[in-house]
């Protein structure tokens, strides 16, 4: 006898399940390749020598080329996205506070964390909140490499689960 398995769909966090000062390690880490460099450099028609001249660098202070920190911030929020944002984003209202105190090379391997600073509900929209959570990057020495403030919009649970329940009576 076959028997019927729940179905579950990974996502990220409803407004209510931010809880103030939880800790989030997004795992694995993201390694930084040369090529991320290249791309992601061309691709944003950031022309730095820094992140592009290999020549160039060798004689900068670091001696060699930097990953580019815009590159950093991406893949820091990029990571966080399958725990805490992954259809329960509304919109992403902005980001802050963004400082990249040690560098990121080619080899070294990303690791983010997110913490949740402050939750509040919207004032101007039911059913969604608002989260502020620190993004911290960190190499492979533990070395903190980036950090950024994020503010969210995030559905609140009761009003996707109405949405839903409407959707699905509608449909009757």
């Amino acid at each position: 006898m076959t028997e019927s398995l729940s179905e579950h769909v990974q996502r990220g966090l409803y407004f209510e399940e931010c809880e103030v000062g939880a800790r989030y390690l997004h795992r694995p880490g993201r390694t930084a390749s040369e090529a991320d460099n290249v791309l992601f450099s061309s691709l944003t028609m950031n022309t730095q020598a820094l992140h592009l001249d290999a020549a160039f660098a060798a004689t900068q202070p670091f001696g060699q080329r930097l990953m580019n920190s815009m590159w950093t911030l991406a893949t820091m929020v990029g990571a966080s996205v399958s725990q805490i944002t992954q259809g329960t984003l509304v919109a992403q209202l902005g980001l802050s506070d963004i400082a990249f105190p040690h560098p990121l090379f080619a080899g070294d391997t990303l690791y983010v964390e997110t913490e949740i600073l402050a939750t509040r509900p919207s004032g101007s929209r039911p059913g969604q909140g608002i989260v502020t959570m620190r993004h911290t990057g960190r190499n492979q020495h533990g070395e903190v490499v980036a950090t950024a403030t994020r503010v969210a919009l995030m559905w609140c649970r009761d009003a996707v689960e109405r949405a839903a329940d409407a959707a699905e009576d509608g449909g009757r």
